[in-house]
């Protein structure tokens, strides 16, 4: 079995329709550091993050921290929008998006849900406590495949939460949703 601490990222400096790659402005850095304080003592381990500035960004403090180098997995990255939309409209589908369900999204979309539960569900196999550094939409996923529930937005998730999973042989198990108290279970 694997312990999985999925981390919202923090906050960014731009929103998906302006910019899409932003980094995080000063208080995602301020929450970014927090992780050090909050997830520090039960490392190292190894830190995987979505190939977005954001996340990476995130995931820097704590890997400096624990002295390690991050991984870029570009499975647990940002949800895609579709092709051809406008940057100003982004925004907009995503909203309609994330009221609805994976089943009626389909498609590449229902593709990009399987490939962020198949890398976490594949971490049972490493038997390696690990933080993964997401965004809402991929840990929303991960939410959803625990409870059964096929919504893209099962639950709201603060910037630099903290969602702690089990991966092991029979499945995905929710433990806490976007933690952000200073213990953390293990």
């Amino acid at each position: 079995m694997a312990r999985l601490y999925l981390v919202r990222h923090g906050r960014a400096t731009g929103g998906w329709d302006v910019d899409p790659d932003p980094g995080l402005d000063d208080l995602g850095r301020q929450q970014a550091d927090g992780l050090v304080e909050r997830l520090g003592p039960l490392g190292p381990l190894p830190v995987v993050t979505s190939p977005l500035r954001r996340c990476q960004q995130t995931a820097a403090p704590l890997a400096a921290h624990w002295q390690i180098e991050v991984v870029i997995e570009p499975m647990v990255a940002e949800i895609p929008s579709p092709p051809g939309v406008p940057m100003d409209e982004r925004v907009a589908w995503l909203r309609q998006a994330m009221g609805g369900t994976w089943a009626a999204l389909g498609g590449r979309w229902a593709d990009y849900r399987d490939e962020v539960l198949a890398f976490m569900r594949s971490r049972a196999g490493d038997m390696v406590d690990m933080v993964v550094v997401s965004h809402f939409v991929a840990i929303n996923a991960v939410i959803g495949a625990c409870r059964g529930d096929d919504r893209l937005v099962v639950k709201s998730l603060d910037n630099a939460s903290v969602t702690i999973v089990d991966a092991s042989a029979s499945g995905l198990v929710l433990l806490e949703t976007g933690h952000e108290a200073d213990t953390l279970i293990r």
